[in-house]
């Protein structure tokens, strides 16, 4: 299956992308009325009509840190149990983009600030967002077993 066709319904989609051993992070909005305020996060949202999952995280990543990501970066792609409702399908995707600069870097309307992250430490924090912990935490167990 290509990342053009295919796909059923969806709710959104996230991205994890990693230069060495970091992954790029988004720290949330500090505002009551959001999902994990002040939590780090990870690039990507929920769907717009009838996007294919990486429509849905370009969209999102070039939204939120203006940038444009192509396909072939994709190292990793699964469909997942949507976080607040077990009936909702996501997708989460990791890239990996070792020629990103931070100058390319420009952060959007949402979020506080953005930087890069161990791999190892976002796993581990308890101000990210749950649900992306654990998906990166089994895409690290994928990882090391291919």
């Amino acid at each position: 299956m290509t990342m053009s066709e295919g796909f059923g319904p969806f709710d959104g989609a996230k991205i994890a992308i990693l230069r060495g051993d970091k992954v790029l992070t988004l720290l949330r909005d500090d505002r009551p009325d959001i999902p994990y305020p002040n939590h780090w996060d990870l690039p990507g949202g929920g769907r717009e009509g009838n996007e294919t999952p990486f429509e849905t995280v370009a969209r999102e990543l070039f939204e939120e840190l203006s940038l444009k990501i192509e396909p072939a970066h994709v190292i990793y792609q699964v469909e997942e149990q949507g976080h607040t409702d077990p009936n909702s399908k996501v997708y989460f995707f990791v890239a990996r983009w070792e020629a990103l600069t931070d100058a390319a870097i420009r952060l959007g309307d949402e979020g506080q600030a953005w930087g890069w992250m161990p791999l190892e430490d976002f796993v581990r924090r308890d101000d990210a967002v749950i649900s992306l912990r654990q998906r990166l935490e089994r895409y690290i167990l994928w990882r090391d077993r291919n």
